[in-house]
């Protein structure tokens, strides 16, 4: 078993490597172990497949150097916050044992969005249930809960509860974004649909909201999150 210091659980792939992959990078490179656990396939997207996005995601963790990519098969687009997929949740929360959990924004263009952040939340919660039991290889589990659960901002804006510096590690992070070839732009796939997020401007206004995030703190580029609890720190000076 890997024990994470950050476990990203986002909806779809490509999701985390937009939202978060800045915040990765950054913590990797101070030795920290990440590791993103998808829930759904993205079998839905008008562009590639699930099979395409599964080896896109393999190559976006290789850029990312993450210790952990993984794939729960939850049905994309018609999943509801059920025990069933509580249960799938939790058992990655308690295999894993993160700090610090990041998944979806509350609410966003995509309705998945918010549902999986609703999902992961409540999961989180139950996971330090100790009467809940789940298991792993046939072996019990432990409760666990993460000790912060944020929140990243993605297509509709939602004022941050913490920006973070991600400049020294932009360029790859577009880099992993980029990875997904068959969902932003391409020109090897101009002969598929063109959709919002294949076109040109898609990323340009991905580098408008982190040039918006940075200027908040006098930072070229950085990621926003949210958090639906308070956020404490031990002294005032740590905030920057």
């Amino acid at each position: 078993m890997v024990k994470l210091d950050i476990l990203v659980l986002p909806v779809h792939p490509d999701d985390a490597e937009l939202g978060c992959a800045g915040v990765i990078l950054k913590h990797n490179a101070m030795g920290k172990k990440s590791g993103i656990v998808d829930l759904t396939r993205g079998e839905l997207g008008t562009r590639g497949s699930a099979e395409i996005r599964l080896h896109e995601a393999t190559a976006a963790a290789k850029i990312l150097n993450l210790a952990v990519r993984d794939n729960l098969g939850i049905p994309d687009g018609f999943f509801e916050n059920t025990k069933e997929y509580q249960l799938k949740v939790i058992e990655v929360i308690r295999r894993y044992q993160p700090e610090i959990v990041i998944t979806n924004a509350y609410h966003d263009r995509h309705p998945d969005h918010g549902r999986a952040s609703d999902l992961v939340q409540t999961a989180c919660f139950l996971s330090g249930l100790r009467k809940i039991e789940t298991f792993d290889n046939g072996q019990p589990q432990e409760a666990w809960r993460p000790k912060q659960l944020l929140h990243f901002i993605q297509d509709m804006y939602i004022k941050p509860d913490v920006v973070v510096d991600v400049t020294d590690y932009w360029d790859t992070k577009i880099a992993s974004v980029m990875a997904y070839g068959s969902q932003f732009h391409n020109p090897e796939w101009e002969e598929e649909p063109q959709t919002y997020i294949s076109s040109p401007e898609f990323i340009v206004g991905v580098e408008a909201r982190a040039r918006e995030m940075g200027r908040s703190i006098q930072a070229k580029y950085a990621e926003g999150f949210t958090s639906r609890k308070i956020l404490g720190v031990e002294s005032l000076f740590d905030l920057k």
